[in-house]
């Protein structure tokens, strides 16, 4: 399982993050955001900014915040979930360590939209579903995307666990061509 080119949409926010060292409360306004971004030879043009920021915003990745009459950038639930996912890039080790990786979480209902992304993530990066909110993988999460889930209330609804031994594991070695 080789580790997925990371979107446009994954690359932008990331950067919006590291390259700002903000997350969560990201406090920038347009206008700089377009200056760096230019800077940084991410886009063309300011045209092909906005647009992006435009389609951040539609897909819900970032949303406007007016503050004492000035307009921000802030990086929704929605948005540190897409970058949590980005940075959890599951890559294959040369050889299977013989260990199972477990997740489980309960991501309450009121948050269902995240839940129902965060089970959709698990499977994109490679985990095969046991139950509604098991997942397993015989290859780690990196530390990165450890670090940020205990950065973001998300680690408090989500258990990580290292399994050295299931009773017949013959279809999740099948499953994992393992």
């Amino acid at each position: 399982m080789a580790k997925k080119e990371l979107t446009k949409t994954s690359k932008i926010l990331l950067w919006m993050c590291a390259g700002l060292e903000l997350v969560g409360d990201l406090i920038i306004t347009p206008r700089e955001l377009r200056r760096r971004a230019m800077r940084g030879n991410l886009f063309k043009s300011t045209e092909n900014v906005d647009s992006f920021l435009h389609y951040l915003i539609r897909n819900g990745y970032i949303r406007y915040v007016d503050k004492n009459n000035e307009r921000f950038v802030k990086i929704t639930k929605k948005g540190e979930l897409k970058i949590l996912m980005s940075k959890a890039g599951v890559t294959k080790a040369a050889k299977w360590d013989g260990k199972w990786r477990l997740i489980v979480f309960d991501i309450p209902e009121e948050s269902r939209e995240i839940r129902n992304r965060f089970r959709a993530l698990l499977k994109q990066y490679g985990f095969k579903m046991l139950q509604a909110s098991v997942f397993i993988c015989p290859y780690p999460l990196n530390r990165e995307a450890i670090a940020y889930l205990k950065e973001t209330d998300l680690i408090n609804y989500i258990r990580m666990l290292k399994i050295e031994e299931i009773d017949d594991d013959r279809d999740l070695k099948k499953k994992f061509s393992l």
